[in-house]
Protein backbone atom coordinates (compact mmCIF):
# COMPACT_ATOMS: atom_id res chain seq x y z
CA UNK A 1 0.00 0.00 0.00
CA UNK A 2 1.91 3.45 -1.24
CA UNK A 3 1.71 6.42 0.94
CA UNK A 4 -1.46 7.99 -0.21
CA UNK A 5 -3.89 5.04 -0.21
CA UNK A 6 -2.40 4.96 3.63
CA UNK A 7 -3.54 8.63 4.15
CA UNK A 8 -6.62 8.05 2.22
CA UNK A 9 -7.55 4.75 4.19
CA UNK A 10 -6.71 6.38 7.74
CA UNK A 11 -8.83 9.79 6.82
CA UNK A 12 -11.85 7.19 5.88
CA UNK A 13 -12.00 5.14 9.06
CA UNK A 14 -11.47 8.55 10.83
CA UNK A 15 -14.47 9.73 9.05
CA UNK A 16 -16.25 6.63 9.78
CA UNK A 17 -15.15 6.64 13.31
CA UNK A 18 -16.76 10.39 13.88
CA UNK A 19 -20.32 9.34 11.98
CA UNK A 20 -19.97 6.18 14.79
CA UNK A 21 -18.90 8.37 17.80
CA UNK A 22 -21.44 11.29 16.78
CA UNK A 23 -24.65 8.69 16.71
CA UNK A 24 -23.38 7.22 20.06
CA UNK A 25 -23.78 10.48 21.57
CA UNK A 26 -27.14 11.33 20.06
CA UNK A 27 -28.01 7.75 21.66
CA UNK A 28 -26.54 8.35 24.93
CA UNK A 29 -28.09 11.38 25.84
CA UNK A 30 -31.07 9.78 26.47
CA UNK A 31 -33.15 12.24 24.34
CA UNK A 32 -37.03 11.81 23.20
CA UNK A 33 -36.67 8.14 20.91
CA UNK A 34 -38.50 10.37 18.06
CA UNK A 35 -35.47 13.21 18.29
CA UNK A 36 -33.28 10.51 18.86
CA UNK A 37 -34.44 8.77 15.75
CA UNK A 38 -34.24 12.16 13.22
CA UNK A 39 -30.85 12.61 14.36
CA UNK A 40 -29.78 9.47 13.62
CA UNK A 41 -30.99 9.20 10.42
CA UNK A 42 -29.56 12.67 9.30
CA UNK A 43 -26.15 11.85 10.74
CA UNK A 44 -26.44 8.47 8.71
CA UNK A 45 -27.55 10.17 5.35
CA UNK A 46 -25.51 13.39 5.30
CA UNK A 47 -23.21 13.00 8.32
CA UNK A 48 -21.00 16.35 7.66
CA UNK A 49 -24.07 18.39 7.54
CA UNK A 50 -25.37 16.55 10.45
CA UNK A 51 -22.43 16.92 12.70
CA UNK A 52 -22.29 20.62 12.24
CA UNK A 53 -26.30 20.81 12.45
CA UNK A 54 -25.96 18.79 15.85
CA UNK A 55 -23.56 20.87 17.53
CA UNK A 56 -25.81 23.89 16.98
CA UNK A 57 -28.79 22.83 17.23
CA UNK A 58 -28.76 19.10 19.33
CA UNK A 59 -29.01 18.63 22.89
CA UNK A 60 -26.86 20.63 25.02
CA UNK A 61 -26.94 19.37 28.25
CA UNK A 62 -25.45 22.02 29.58
CA UNK A 63 -28.41 24.13 29.32
CA UNK A 64 -30.20 24.21 32.59
CA UNK A 65 -27.01 24.77 34.34
CA UNK A 66 -26.29 27.73 32.20
CA UNK A 67 -30.03 29.28 32.53
CA UNK A 68 -30.71 28.42 36.43
CA UNK A 69 -27.19 30.47 36.86
CA UNK A 70 -28.68 33.73 34.77
CA UNK A 71 -32.46 33.16 36.50
CA UNK A 72 -33.70 34.60 39.26
CA UNK A 73 -36.07 31.84 41.18
CA UNK A 74 -38.09 34.31 43.01
CA UNK A 75 -39.24 37.86 43.03
CA UNK A 76 -38.93 39.69 46.21
CA UNK A 77 -41.47 42.01 45.29
CA UNK A 78 -44.26 39.26 44.06
CA UNK A 79 -47.34 39.74 46.54
CA UNK A 80 -46.49 37.13 49.10
CA UNK A 81 -48.02 33.84 48.44
CA UNK A 82 -49.89 33.38 51.55
CA UNK A 83 -52.19 36.61 49.99
CA UNK A 84 -52.74 34.18 46.92
CA UNK A 85 -53.25 30.95 47.93
CA UNK A 86 -56.67 30.78 48.93
CA UNK A 87 -56.92 31.57 45.04
CA UNK A 88 -56.52 27.91 44.01
CA UNK A 89 -59.41 26.71 46.01
CA UNK A 90 -61.70 29.00 43.77
CA UNK A 91 -61.50 26.69 40.72
CA UNK A 92 -63.37 23.52 40.28
CA UNK A 93 -62.57 20.37 41.38
CA UNK A 94 -61.96 19.12 38.16
CA UNK A 95 -59.32 21.47 36.91
CA UNK A 96 -58.00 21.74 40.13
CA UNK A 97 -55.01 19.55 38.34
CA UNK A 98 -53.74 21.31 36.05
CA UNK A 99 -53.90 24.30 38.98
CA UNK A 100 -51.24 22.08 40.39
CA UNK A 101 -48.95 21.54 37.41
CA UNK A 102 -48.91 24.68 36.83
CA UNK A 103 -48.07 25.90 40.24
CA UNK A 104 -45.63 22.98 40.93
CA UNK A 105 -44.03 23.08 37.67
CA UNK A 106 -44.04 26.78 37.00
CA UNK A 107 -44.55 28.43 40.17
CA UNK A 108 -47.47 29.76 38.88
CA UNK A 109 -50.37 31.74 41.02
CA UNK A 110 -54.83 31.87 40.46
CA UNK A 111 -54.79 35.38 40.17
CA UNK A 112 -57.90 36.98 41.01
CA UNK A 113 -60.53 39.63 39.80
CA UNK A 114 -59.06 40.79 36.29
CA UNK A 115 -60.66 41.97 33.67
CA UNK A 116 -59.54 40.50 30.11
CA UNK A 117 -60.34 41.34 26.50
CA UNK A 118 -59.89 38.91 23.47
CA UNK A 119 -58.30 39.94 20.70
CA UNK A 120 -58.45 39.11 17.10
CA UNK A 121 -57.28 41.64 14.76
CA UNK A 122 -54.12 42.92 14.79
CA UNK A 123 -55.23 46.32 14.21
CA UNK A 124 -57.02 46.36 17.35
CA UNK A 125 -54.45 45.48 19.30
CA UNK A 126 -51.60 47.62 18.07
CA UNK A 127 -54.08 50.65 18.57
CA UNK A 128 -55.32 49.88 21.87
CA UNK A 129 -51.11 48.78 23.04
CA UNK A 130 -49.77 52.33 21.14
CA UNK A 131 -52.99 54.11 23.39
CA UNK A 132 -52.13 52.38 26.56
CA UNK A 133 -47.96 52.81 25.84
CA UNK A 134 -48.47 56.32 25.77
CA UNK A 135 -50.81 56.50 28.97
CA UNK A 136 -47.61 55.13 30.72
CA UNK A 137 -46.15 56.46 34.29
CA UNK A 138 -43.96 54.71 35.87
CA UNK A 139 -42.19 51.75 33.17
CA UNK A 140 -42.84 49.79 30.31
CA UNK A 141 -42.06 46.29 30.34
CA UNK A 142 -41.31 44.61 26.53
CA UNK A 143 -40.35 41.52 25.39
CA UNK A 144 -41.33 40.00 21.32
CA UNK A 145 -40.16 37.03 19.35
CA UNK A 146 -40.04 39.60 16.65
CA UNK A 147 -39.84 43.34 16.46
CA UNK A 148 -39.70 44.19 13.04
CA UNK A 149 -38.37 47.09 11.38
CA UNK A 150 -41.47 48.37 9.12
CA UNK A 151 -44.24 50.71 9.95
CA UNK A 152 -45.65 49.04 12.59
CA UNK A 153 -42.77 48.51 14.27
CA UNK A 154 -41.03 51.72 14.04
CA UNK A 155 -44.32 53.21 15.21
CA UNK A 156 -44.08 51.51 18.72
CA UNK A 157 -40.33 52.10 18.78
CA UNK A 158 -41.18 56.03 18.69
CA UNK A 159 -43.46 55.43 21.23
CA UNK A 160 -40.80 53.37 23.66
CA UNK A 161 -38.38 56.43 22.65
CA UNK A 162 -40.67 59.16 23.86
CA UNK A 163 -41.74 57.65 26.88
CA UNK A 164 -37.95 57.05 27.42
CA UNK A 165 -37.25 60.53 27.30
CA UNK A 166 -39.98 61.61 29.74
CA UNK A 167 -38.61 59.73 32.08
CA UNK A 168 -40.74 56.44 31.85
CA UNK A 169 -38.71 53.35 32.82
CA UNK A 170 -38.76 51.48 29.65
CA UNK A 171 -37.00 47.87 29.03
CA UNK A 172 -36.78 45.96 26.04
CA UNK A 173 -36.09 42.64 25.53
CA UNK A 174 -35.31 41.29 22.16
CA UNK A 175 -34.74 37.59 20.71
CA UNK A 176 -31.39 37.77 18.93
CA UNK A 177 -31.96 35.11 16.41
CA UNK A 178 -35.28 35.77 15.14
CA UNK A 179 -34.49 39.58 14.79
CA UNK A 180 -31.34 39.18 13.34
CA UNK A 181 -32.13 41.37 9.84
CA UNK A 182 -32.71 43.93 12.08
CA UNK A 183 -29.98 46.15 12.02
CA UNK A 184 -27.81 47.29 15.37
CA UNK A 185 -28.45 50.80 14.58
CA UNK A 186 -32.62 50.49 15.03
CA UNK A 187 -31.84 49.11 19.04
CA UNK A 188 -28.74 51.45 19.09
CA UNK A 189 -31.25 54.35 18.18
CA UNK A 190 -33.66 53.13 21.16
CA UNK A 191 -30.79 52.72 23.77
CA UNK A 192 -29.43 56.69 22.83
CA UNK A 193 -33.00 57.85 23.74
CA UNK A 194 -33.21 56.07 27.10
CA UNK A 195 -34.56 52.85 26.09
CA UNK A 196 -33.10 50.00 28.38
CA UNK A 197 -32.26 47.16 25.54
CA UNK A 198 -31.54 43.90 26.22
CA UNK A 199 -30.80 41.15 23.95
CA UNK A 200 -32.47 37.41 25.48
CA UNK A 201 -28.80 35.45 24.48
CA UNK A 202 -26.11 37.13 23.36
CA UNK A 203 -24.98 35.58 19.88
CA UNK A 204 -21.74 34.73 20.75
CA UNK A 205 -19.96 31.61 19.37
CA UNK A 206 -19.13 30.50 22.57
CA UNK A 207 -22.78 30.34 22.89
CA UNK A 208 -24.07 29.90 19.48
CA UNK A 209 -26.19 26.52 20.49
CA UNK A 210 -28.10 28.08 23.31
CA UNK A 211 -28.81 31.39 21.01
CA UNK A 212 -29.56 29.18 17.95
CA UNK A 213 -31.69 26.85 19.28
CA UNK A 214 -33.20 28.04 22.74
CA UNK A 215 -34.74 30.98 21.81
CA UNK A 216 -37.16 33.27 23.22
CA UNK A 217 -40.91 32.86 21.59
CA UNK A 218 -42.92 34.87 24.23
CA UNK A 219 -44.77 38.04 23.51
CA UNK A 220 -45.66 40.29 26.59
CA UNK A 221 -46.14 43.43 27.51
CA UNK A 222 -46.78 45.40 31.42
CA UNK A 223 -47.50 49.03 31.57
CA UNK A 224 -47.28 50.25 35.09
CA UNK A 225 -48.06 46.83 36.52
CA UNK A 226 -51.50 47.39 35.89
CA UNK A 227 -51.95 46.53 32.14
CA UNK A 228 -50.33 43.71 30.13
CA UNK A 229 -50.69 41.82 26.76
CA UNK A 230 -49.76 38.51 25.68
CA UNK A 231 -50.40 36.34 23.23
CA UNK A 232 -49.94 34.98 19.35
CA UNK A 233 -49.04 38.07 17.94
CA UNK A 234 -45.63 39.64 17.60
CA UNK A 235 -44.73 43.21 16.40
CA UNK A 236 -45.26 43.92 12.28
CA UNK A 237 -47.17 44.98 9.39
CA UNK A 238 -48.06 41.15 8.51
CA UNK A 239 -50.54 41.04 11.59
CA UNK A 240 -52.89 43.80 10.03
CA UNK A 241 -53.10 41.75 7.02
CA UNK A 242 -56.11 39.57 5.68
CA UNK A 243 -53.94 36.59 5.74
CA UNK A 244 -52.75 36.43 9.47
CA UNK A 245 -55.69 35.32 12.19
CA UNK A 246 -54.06 35.89 15.41
CA UNK A 247 -55.37 35.93 19.27
CA UNK A 248 -54.18 38.16 21.88
CA UNK A 249 -55.07 39.48 25.14
CA UNK A 250 -55.25 42.50 26.94
CA UNK A 251 -55.61 41.95 30.69
CA UNK A 252 -56.08 44.25 34.15
CA UNK A 253 -55.55 43.89 37.63
CA UNK A 254 -54.01 40.98 39.21
CA UNK A 255 -53.08 38.86 36.39
CA UNK A 256 -50.73 41.16 35.35
CA UNK A 257 -48.25 39.90 38.24
CA UNK A 258 -47.95 37.10 36.52
CA UNK A 259 -46.63 38.76 33.34
CA UNK A 260 -44.28 40.88 35.51
CA UNK A 261 -42.81 38.35 37.84
CA UNK A 262 -41.92 36.10 34.43
CA UNK A 263 -40.97 39.45 32.46
CA UNK A 264 -38.40 40.43 35.33
CA UNK A 265 -37.03 36.46 35.43
CA UNK A 266 -36.28 37.63 31.49
CA UNK A 267 -34.59 40.63 32.14
CA UNK A 268 -32.32 38.79 34.33
CA UNK A 269 -31.85 35.82 31.94
CA UNK A 270 -30.51 38.52 29.68
CA UNK A 271 -28.17 39.51 32.07
CA UNK A 272 -29.53 42.53 33.40
CA UNK A 273 -29.95 43.64 37.22
CA UNK A 274 -33.30 43.55 38.59
CA UNK A 275 -34.22 47.24 40.28
CA UNK A 276 -33.54 47.53 43.47
CA UNK A 277 -36.95 48.27 44.81
CA UNK A 278 -39.33 45.92 43.17
CA UNK A 279 -42.83 47.06 44.76
CA UNK A 280 -43.88 49.92 42.59
CA UNK A 281 -43.55 46.88 40.01
CA UNK A 282 -46.64 44.99 41.57
CA UNK A 283 -49.13 47.50 42.79
CA UNK A 284 -52.17 46.89 44.37
CA UNK A 285 -54.89 45.24 42.43
CA UNK A 286 -58.34 44.75 43.60
CA UNK A 287 -60.68 42.16 42.55
CA UNK A 288 -62.55 43.77 38.88
CA UNK A 289 -64.58 41.11 38.02
CA UNK A 290 -64.39 36.87 39.13
CA UNK A 291 -62.06 36.31 36.69
CA UNK A 292 -59.31 33.54 37.99
CA UNK A 293 -55.98 33.03 35.44
CA UNK A 294 -52.89 32.13 35.82
CA UNK A 295 -50.14 33.07 33.93
CA UNK A 296 -47.07 30.27 33.07
CA UNK A 297 -43.98 30.11 31.72
CA UNK A 298 -41.71 26.98 29.84
CA UNK A 299 -38.98 26.54 29.00
CA UNK A 300 -35.02 24.71 28.37
CA UNK A 301 -34.66 26.20 31.91
CA UNK A 302 -36.88 23.76 33.49
CA UNK A 303 -36.52 20.13 33.38
CA UNK A 304 -39.71 19.75 32.72
CA UNK A 305 -42.04 20.38 29.78
CA UNK A 306 -44.93 22.37 31.74
CA UNK A 307 -46.51 23.42 28.65
CA UNK A 308 -46.84 20.13 27.05
CA UNK A 309 -48.09 18.20 31.01
CA UNK A 310 -50.63 21.22 30.90
CA UNK A 311 -51.82 21.02 27.62
CA UNK A 312 -52.14 17.06 28.07
CA UNK A 313 -53.74 17.98 31.17
CA UNK A 314 -56.61 20.02 29.74
CA UNK A 315 -57.07 17.56 26.70
CA UNK A 316 -57.80 14.81 29.34
CA UNK A 317 -59.67 16.83 31.50
CA UNK A 318 -62.52 17.65 29.00
CA UNK A 319 -65.31 16.07 29.54
CA UNK A 320 -67.53 17.33 26.47
CA UNK A 321 -65.47 19.37 23.57
CA UNK A 322 -62.37 20.74 23.22
CA UNK A 323 -61.60 23.47 20.30
CA UNK A 324 -57.28 23.96 19.57
CA UNK A 325 -56.06 26.43 16.61
CA UNK A 326 -52.49 26.34 16.63
CA UNK A 327 -50.27 27.20 13.45
CA UNK A 328 -47.90 24.21 13.37
CA UNK A 329 -49.40 20.33 14.54
CA UNK A 330 -46.35 18.57 15.24
CA UNK A 331 -47.47 16.93 18.33
CA UNK A 332 -45.34 14.87 20.64
CA UNK A 333 -46.23 11.01 21.32
CA UNK A 334 -48.00 11.73 24.99
CA UNK A 335 -49.97 14.77 22.88
CA UNK A 336 -50.97 12.64 20.14
CA UNK A 337 -52.04 9.88 22.68
CA UNK A 338 -54.12 12.27 24.49
CA UNK A 339 -56.19 14.03 21.16
CA UNK A 340 -56.67 10.35 20.48
CA UNK A 341 -57.95 8.67 23.83
CA UNK A 342 -59.99 12.00 24.35
CA UNK A 343 -61.28 11.49 20.76
CA UNK A 344 -62.16 8.12 20.41
CA UNK A 345 -64.20 8.35 24.42
CA UNK A 346 -66.54 10.81 23.10
CA UNK A 347 -64.46 13.97 23.77
CA UNK A 348 -65.44 16.38 20.64
CA UNK A 349 -62.46 17.38 19.63
CA UNK A 350 -61.53 20.11 16.84
CA UNK A 351 -58.40 21.18 15.33
CA UNK A 352 -57.88 24.17 13.04
CA UNK A 353 -54.71 24.55 11.30
CA UNK A 354 -54.09 26.51 7.85
CA UNK A 355 -54.32 25.09 4.51
CA UNK A 356 -50.97 26.33 3.54
CA UNK A 357 -48.58 27.71 6.56
CA UNK A 358 -45.55 29.81 5.79
CA UNK A 359 -43.27 27.11 6.65
CA UNK A 360 -43.99 24.87 4.16
CA UNK A 361 -41.98 22.04 4.74
CA UNK A 362 -43.92 21.67 7.92
CA UNK A 363 -47.40 20.97 6.23
CA UNK A 364 -47.22 17.43 5.22
CA UNK A 365 -44.80 16.53 8.23
CA UNK A 366 -48.37 17.60 10.19
CA UNK A 367 -50.84 16.05 8.25
CA UNK A 368 -48.74 12.61 8.48
CA UNK A 369 -50.62 12.65 11.88
CA UNK A 370 -54.19 12.87 10.43
CA UNK A 371 -55.07 10.14 9.48
CA UNK A 372 -54.73 7.69 12.98
CA UNK A 373 -56.94 11.28 15.05
CA UNK A 374 -59.68 11.48 12.26
CA UNK A 375 -60.42 7.57 12.36
CA UNK A 376 -60.68 8.16 16.19
CA UNK A 377 -63.04 10.67 15.77
CA UNK A 378 -61.36 13.96 15.73
CA UNK A 379 -62.56 16.77 13.52
CA UNK A 380 -59.86 18.66 11.53
CA UNK A 381 -60.18 21.55 9.73
CA UNK A 382 -58.54 23.67 7.41
CA UNK A 383 -58.25 27.06 6.58
CA UNK A 384 -57.78 27.86 2.81
CA UNK A 385 -57.45 31.73 2.61
CA UNK A 386 -56.18 32.73 6.26
CA UNK A 387 -52.84 31.80 8.48
CA UNK A 388 -54.07 30.25 11.69
CA UNK A 389 -51.22 31.40 13.78
CA UNK A 390 -53.70 31.78 16.87
CA UNK A 391 -52.43 29.28 19.58
CA UNK A 392 -55.64 28.73 21.44
CA UNK A 393 -57.26 25.83 22.83
CA UNK A 394 -61.05 26.15 24.62
CA UNK A 395 -62.79 23.21 26.80
CA UNK A 396 -65.76 22.51 28.17
CA UNK A 397 -67.11 26.15 28.44
CA UNK A 398 -64.77 27.11 31.54
CA UNK A 399 -60.94 26.51 30.64
CA UNK A 400 -59.61 28.38 28.30
CA UNK A 401 -56.00 28.79 26.76
CA UNK A 402 -53.83 31.82 25.17
CA UNK A 403 -50.54 32.25 24.57
CA UNK A 404 -47.07 31.90 22.37
CA UNK A 405 -46.98 27.93 22.27
CA UNK A 406 -47.44 26.02 19.26
CA UNK A 407 -48.63 22.38 19.19
CA UNK A 408 -44.79 21.23 18.37
CA UNK A 409 -41.81 19.40 19.60
CA UNK A 410 -40.16 22.77 19.42
CA UNK A 411 -42.55 25.45 21.51
CA UNK A 412 -42.62 22.33 23.64
CA UNK A 413 -39.28 21.60 24.49
CA UNK A 414 -36.23 23.55 22.75
CA UNK A 415 -38.37 27.36 23.39
CA UNK A 416 -39.05 30.09 25.83
CA UNK A 417 -43.00 30.01 26.00
CA UNK A 418 -45.70 31.94 27.72
CA UNK A 419 -49.10 30.80 28.15
CA UNK A 420 -52.11 32.63 29.90
CA UNK A 421 -54.54 30.02 31.67
CA UNK A 422 -58.09 31.01 31.89
CA UNK A 423 -60.61 29.46 34.40
CA UNK A 424 -63.30 31.49 33.13
CA UNK A 425 -67.02 30.91 31.82
CA UNK A 426 -67.63 34.13 29.88
CA UNK A 427 -64.29 33.84 28.36
CA UNK A 428 -64.68 30.28 27.18
CA UNK A 429 -68.10 31.12 25.72
CA UNK A 430 -66.07 34.14 23.64
CA UNK A 431 -63.48 31.64 22.68
CA UNK A 432 -65.46 29.39 21.65
CA UNK A 433 -67.74 31.89 19.52
CA UNK A 434 -64.50 32.86 17.83
CA UNK A 435 -63.43 29.35 16.76
CA UNK A 436 -66.88 28.67 15.75
CA UNK A 437 -66.88 31.85 13.89
CA UNK A 438 -63.42 30.87 12.27
CA UNK A 439 -64.34 27.62 11.55
CA UNK A 440 -67.61 28.36 9.32
CA UNK A 441 -64.73 29.30 6.65
CA UNK A 442 -62.71 26.45 6.90
CA UNK A 443 -62.82 23.18 4.92
CA UNK A 444 -63.34 19.82 6.98
CA UNK A 445 -60.65 17.41 6.48
CA UNK A 446 -62.78 13.97 6.10
CA UNK A 447 -61.69 10.87 6.73
CA UNK A 448 -62.96 9.11 3.61
CA UNK A 449 -61.63 11.28 1.46
CA UNK A 450 -58.48 11.65 3.44
CA UNK A 451 -57.57 7.36 3.30
CA UNK A 452 -58.05 8.48 -1.16
CA UNK A 453 -55.33 10.71 -1.33
CA UNK A 454 -52.29 9.79 -3.43
CA UNK A 455 -49.44 7.17 -2.74
CA UNK A 456 -46.80 10.28 -3.10
CA UNK A 457 -48.42 12.38 -0.67
CA UNK A 458 -48.40 9.53 1.78
CA UNK A 459 -44.70 8.88 1.03
CA UNK A 460 -43.68 12.81 1.24
CA UNK A 461 -45.97 13.24 4.45
CA UNK A 462 -44.30 9.80 6.37
CA UNK A 463 -40.90 11.22 5.44
CA UNK A 464 -41.16 14.50 6.45
CA UNK A 465 -42.69 13.20 9.93
CA UNK A 466 -39.23 11.79 10.58
CA UNK A 467 -37.97 14.96 10.94
CA UNK A 468 -40.87 16.29 13.14
CA UNK A 469 -38.74 16.74 16.14
CA UNK A 470 -36.52 18.68 14.86
CA UNK A 471 -39.12 21.32 12.62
Amino acid sequence: MDVLSLIRSVIEAAYVLTIIGAILVVISENQNPNRTLSWVLILTFVPLFGIILYYVLGQDTRRRKYFRNHRTATIDGFPAAASLADNHSLVPATWQGLVSVLGKSANSWVLRGSRVQVITSGEEKFNALAADLRQARHHIHMEYFLFNNDDTGRAIKDILMRKAEEGVEVRFIYENIANITVSRRFYEEMGRSGVRVSAFSKLRLSRIRRTVNYRNHRKAVIIDGRVGYIGGMNIGDEYRSGWWRDTHLRIEGQGVYGLQANFLSDWVTSGEPLPADLAPYFPPAPAITDNLLQIAAGGPDSPHHTLLHATVRIITGARRYIYIQTPYFLPTESLAEALYSAAVSGVDVRLMVSARSDTRYVDPAARSYYEDLLAAGMRIYEHPAKFIHAKTMVADDYISMIGSTNMDFRSFEASFEMNCYLYDPDLAARNKAIFLQDMAECREVLFDEWERRPARKRFVESFMRLFAPLM
